[in-house]
């Protein structure tokens, strides 16, 4: 069916007083906006579903939400009475439509006879994920669209495991999703009808203490062990961390912090930070202000749905310096293995585990400390998806991480979480400080005792049909003249994961390797409309790795953006 008479048909189903309708009607002169909403469904993946708001197959609106729903209610079904009465777990963010999506979500599972558990409110991914493996839940479900602006919506599928789906678990879901009718085959009930009859369960705050619990039982150095003054800035960027993080500082002792007023409550439409993502140092803008007014040695900022974290540190100059997250990375992983091994409590075969476009700094910290660190795709359905296989050989999983400001500090949360990330970087701050260092000195002595790395990680935003059809073609171009030679350095090695490699799963990604020690690799984005680059060097000098790492960055980016 083409995009027309897919508009047509939302436009006869629709009732004329249904917002959705009257937004398809205000387009019908408009064929550009009609062909990208639905020239497609929005696809079910790994990471479940993402996009805009708004009426269209290739939107988030009740009609997709409730076709996801209806889809994953019939896979659960499938698996037998038992996985349904085990239940879902449901939670959402702060963005338009999220609980209402929610609710809508619930209510579907609960008429198809799916044990629901919720909460009365916003909470963090993190939570989720651990109360999924905390409840024996089949499965759980987050409306959420983590850092995307405020435009997007979206919704994370979780299994049993507490990780996200599978790329099995996914295809199997997608089968039952593609076969729903959006019009007649969503079975729904009344949302406060089934929290009444017991069929939706709402979770108390006691299982919020159980969450924290978890995360503090992380804790590496306690008490006089720590400088419990040291002035920081934290901002929820008006998400769901906002109660859970400022609760976790209170319990741990923090007595010199500040919260961004600004930033502090939920608000969809994240009017003073605009784009939510910590990784972008712009959503650090008002945290800078309040810092250099409170004299705060530290910068801390969790995402909307709270599991990523990122910081800006204080250089010995006093100025505030974004760290990237393979730098943050490397304090935390050199901070969880010091610490470790000063209480005697690192195991015989300790494991963490990176994905394969993180810097391999990590690695060589890990080995020094007799750590084995292991690869996977990016996500953290693939690095928490490790967990198994390492119990298994007899690992004790230790740390995870992406470059993409994403941890994953506890086995029990099977997903980033910017709540612990933020405890453990906290923590460590306090610590360093009672031994007369800041953490840009820990920066610092890492990279002069493991070797002086530049890391740096641009994208190139592409959005609607024109965007995902030149970031093809841009893959198909790089497959078809992979560089010989880059910034005066020979690629000795590609590494092609279109068909898998190794023991690591198919996923369109290329990694290149030079005769300097440098390298980079290039992946479109999973969730985003753009192609993501990753560059990493290392030299004698951090000013010498920072600029062969450019001059390697800037030919890679001219040859792709050449690419029409």
């Amino acid at each position: 069916m083409d995009y027309q008479k897919r508009y047509e048909e939302w436009c006869q189903h629709l009732a004329d007083v249904d917002p959705l309708k009257k937004e398809l009607v205000s387009i019908k002169d408009d064929e550009k906006d009609k062909e990208d909403r639905f020239y497609k469904d929005l696809s079910f993946g790994t990471a479940g579903l993402r996009g805009k708001v708004g009426a269209g197959t290739n939107r988030m609106n009740f009609f997709t939400v409730g076709k996801a729903t209806q889809g994953i209610a019939d896979y659960i079904n499938e698996h037998g009475k038992e996985a349904c009465e085990r239940g879902v777990v449901i939670a959402h963010d702060p963005r338009h439509f999220s609980k209402e999506f929610s609710e809508l979500t619930a209510s579907i599972l609960a008429a198809n006879g799916i044990k629901v558990y919720t909460f009365p409110d916003l909470r963090p991914t993190p939570e989720l994920a651990f109360m999924i493996r905390r409840l024996n839940a089949v499965s759980g479900i987050n409306i959420t669209a983590s850092h995307n602006p405020k435009e997007y919506n979206g919704y994370k599928a979780y299994w049993d495991d507490g990780c996200q789906v599978s790329a099995e678990v996914a295809d199997g879901m997608t089968e039952k999703i593609n076969a729903v009718d959006i019009w007649n085959s969503v079975k729904k009930s009344d949302f406060e009808e089934g929290v009444k009859s017991g069929k939706i369960i709402v979770l108390g705050e006691e299982y919020d203490r159980e969450y924290l619990d978890k995360v503090e039982s992380l804790a590496i150095h306690k008490g006089d062990e720590l400088d419990l003054s040291i002035p920081f800035v934290y901002t929820p960027l008006n998400g769901c961390g906002s109660i859970p993080f400022r609760q976790m500082l209170t319990d741990r002792g923090f007595k010199n912090w500040k919260i961004v007023p600004e930033q502090e409550n939920p608000d969809p439409d994240f009017t003073t930070v605009g784009y939510p993502n910590p990784e972008d140092p712009k959503a650090f803008k008002l945290s800078e202000q309040y810092g250099r007014e409170f004299g705060a040695e530290l910068l801390m900022a969790t995402d909307p749905d709270s599991d990523r974290f990122a910081i800006e540190i204080r250089d010995n100059e006093g100025n505030y310096v974004p760290l990237n997250g393979n730098q943050t990375g490397y304090i935390l992983v050199n901070y969880i293995l010091e610490g470790h091994k000063s209480a005697g409590t690192l195991p015989a075969k300790g494991a963490m585990v990176k994905s394969i476009v993180t810097s391999t700094l990590s690695t060589i910290i890990a080995k020094a400390f007799g750590v084995e660190m292991f690869e996977t795709l990016t996500g953290f359905k693939n690095i928490c998806g490790k967990i198994p296989y390492l119990h298994e050989n007899g690992y004790t999983y230790l740390f995870g991480y992406e470059e993409s400001v994403g941890y994953a500090a506890c086995e029990d949360i099977r997903d980033k979480d910017g709540i612990s990330a933020g405890m453990l970087v906290a923590e460590a701050a306090a610590y360093f400080r009672k031994q007369g260092k800041t953490l840009w000195d820990v920066l610092q002595d890492i990279y002069a005792k493991y070797g002086y790395f530049a890391e740096d990680e641009p994208n190139i935003i592409l959005e609607g049909i024109p965007g995902a059809e030149r970031i093809g073609r841009m893959m198909k171009w790089i497959r078809a003249n992979k560089p010989e030679q880059i910034a005066g350095s020979k690629v000795t090695k590609v590494i092609d994961y279109i068909d898998g490699y190794e023991d690591i799963p198919a996923q369109n990604a290329l990694r290149f390797f030079l005769d300097n020690g440098s390298w980079f690799a290039i992946r479109p984005s999973g969730t985003e409309p753009k192609i993501k680059f990753y560059f990493y060097s290392n030299r004698d000098t951090r000013e010498n790795a920072l600029a062969i790492n450019k001059a390697i960055k800037d030919e890679i980016l001219a040859l792709i953006n050449n690419v029409e």
